[in-house]
């Protein structure tokens, strides 16, 4: 299996947190169950890391705020791992108010912690599903972001 950490985040996302099924209380049991769904141990651990970094980075991102002002300028090593569709969804979502500053910060943060050498726009949209899933205020975006993954729908991005 070639499964990478967007993967698993995603086998956990469709398991536990976007359904009724909680997620287990003890990590052990749930390493456990990625491990016989197949995925591997190392891509097991970086993907709670990842999650772990989320929770972390969602308070910091929020106290850290950049002006309403300013234009976002991406690094050469976010323009090469970061297609430019991706970037033109992350924008039409800021630009329609599904993502703010902060959040869009956010999910270029975990986008880029994934350390992979090229990133999908079903990718990035994963990654705005898990960055919006906890976020007070967020929930229509969330349930928007949802029914685009889910149903093939681009129609938010219009």
């Amino acid at each position: 299996m070639n499964e990478n950490i967007i993967d698993v985040l995603i086998y956990i996302y469709e398991n536990y947190m976007g359904g009724e099924e909680n997620i287990p209380n003890d990590q052990i049991i749930l390493e456990e169950e990625l491990t016989q769904a197949g995925f591997p141990n190392e891509e097991i651990q970086k993907a709670f890391d990842w999650l772990d970094d989320l929770a972390r980075n969602q308070v910091f991102l929020k106290e850290n705020t950049v002006s309403n002002t300013s234009m976002r300028m991406y690094t050469p090593e976010e323009l090469q791992r970061i297609d430019i569709e991706s970037r033109g969804m992350l924008l039409s979502l800021e630009h329609n108010g599904l993502l703010d500053q902060a959040s869009r910060e956010l999910v270029i943060e975990r986008t880029m912690a994934l350390n992979e050498a090229h990133i999908t726009s079903e990718d990035v949209r994963w990654i705005v599903l898990l960055v919006l899933m906890n976020q007070p205020g967020k929930e229509s975006a969330f349930a928007q972001i949802e029914d685009m993954i889910y149903n093939n729908s681009s129609d938010i991005l219009h």
